[in-house]
């Protein structure tokens, strides 16, 4: 029988004194065989692997939550330090289900316990973190698949107990980040990391900083290689953005003669590309509060991913006399890359309501990033949520969302 464990939302309910809900949830490992292109997730294709070898009376294998998987996995941790030339300080690893750093910090924690384990997690992919807060393990409602070699919903039975006995700190790093570190291994050694294989560098950099350490030696584990060109073009687009190098800003112009002209005054000797500004320092950014002192209104939007994502592709389309589209809401979509995915999310939602905006973001295997704007009256809410729902597909309301009513509706 597995162990009981809640999701995030129930664990909030419990601390609100407030009844959990009584639905449990159900946790395994996949084995990397056919198997795997099961379903549209990374925990689709584990209950698929388990059921079958449930049914089939075959050797289920997991990937990460076994003392042997561990054990195995420890064996980085032997070579790290086998090959450490001088005292280390910390070693970084990219947590997904826990396997890879829990045999680590079991091998290093004995041999050299003075040496720092530091887990390092996507922001949108944390439930190591999460588990570890709230001291046991919780399942994520929604995982980010960015980094999609760590994409996993709730950790390891095993990892999780190790991992609390032997860590020594977390790092949480965004997509962002991810993609300048990305760029930074290519432009320093020629080598294309995937999202998780940079995640350890991201964390370990961020790390690095904060504390200010300077002549130490640390170990950054780069792994994977689950790259193709859709995830390319977005670390293309965002590691500028990761490195304080771009900034994404929204300037509101008086429908007047000689206003843009005023506006590319203001920005004066700073880069304009794709109508991003291009910074090289804060403080060049922080000089752009001279918008203001113009009449100029600016916002700066660099960390809204809606705006990265979407809405800086559809302004034209959206001010070519569509604005204040009535009881229009906003919603985001994960689309599974696969054929019917796009016709089964039409069959819920048309012709129930009309469709007034739709646009497609590939970010690679596991899923495209969807921007659907959908006219529903607010009466018929419920019933569209239902519908959603029974859809499968992560998805989220952005209709509140401060930087959407700025650009779409101003």
């Amino acid at each position: 029988m597995m162990p009981s464990m809640r999701t995030v939302k129930e664990l909030k309910d419990h601390q609100n004194n407030t009844p959990a809900s009584s639905s449990s949830v159900a946790f395994c490992g996949t084995a990397r065989c056919y198997c795997c292109s099961w379903g549209d997730s990374y925990d689709d294709a584990q209950a698929y692997a388990k059921k079958r070898g449930e049914e089939e009376g075959r050797t289920f294998i997991p990937p990460f939550d076994h003392p042997d998987i561990i054990m195995g996995q420890g064996t980085v941790g032997m070579e790290i330090l086998s090959q450490s030339e001088g005292p280390l300080r910390a070693i970084f690893v990219p947590v997904g289900g826990g396997g890879l750093i829990a045999g680590i910090a079991a091998y290093v924690k004995r041999v050299s316990p003075q040496v720092k384990i530091i887990r390092v997690e996507p922001s949108d992919a944390n439930t190591m973190a999460l588990s570890l807060h709230y001291g046991e393990r919780v399942a994520l409602d929604q995982v980010g698949g960015f980094a999609d070699g760590v994409a996993v919903k709730v950790v390891g039975e095993e990892t999780f107990r190790l991992c609390r006995e032997l860590i020594d700190g977390v790092v949480l790093v965004s997509r962002d980040a991810l993609c300048a570190s990305i760029k930074d291994m290519f432009e320093e050694k020629r080598n294309i990391l995937e999202p998780a294989g940079a995640l350890a560098l991201a964390g370990a950099e961020a790390y690095c900083k904060y504390y200010g350490l300077k002549g130490e030696n640390v170990v950054a584990i780069t792994s994977g290689a689950n790259m193709n060109f859709d995830k390319l073009r977005v670390v293309t687009e965002l590691a500028n953005v990761g490195r304080r190098q771009e900034a994404v800003l929204a300037t509101l112009l008086p429908e007047k003669a000689g206003s843009f002209k005023q506006f590319c005054e203001q920005v004066g000797s700073i880069n304009i590309t794709e109508f991003k500004v291009g910074v090289h320092r804060v403080s060049e950014l922080e000089q752009m509060e001279r918008m203001k002192a113009a009449n100029l209104m600016t916002y700066n939007l660099t960390e809204n991913d809606l705006v990265k994502d979407h809405l800086r592709y559809l302004l034209l389309f959206r001010w070519g006399g569509r604005l204040n589209l009535q009881n229009e809401v906003l919603c985001r979509f994960v689309f599974p890359e696969r054929p019917g995915a796009l016709m089964k999310f039409l069959d819920a939602f048309s012709p129930r309501w009309n469709i007034s905006l739709f646009h497609y973001r590939g970010e690679g295997v596991t899923g495209a990033n969807v921007l659907v704007g959908i006219q529903i009256p607010h009466s018929e809410m419920n019933e569209s949520h239902e519908r959603a729902s029974n859809v499968g597909y992560d998805y989220a309301l952005l209709t509140d969302d401060e930087a959407f009513r700025l650009l779409m509706h101003h």
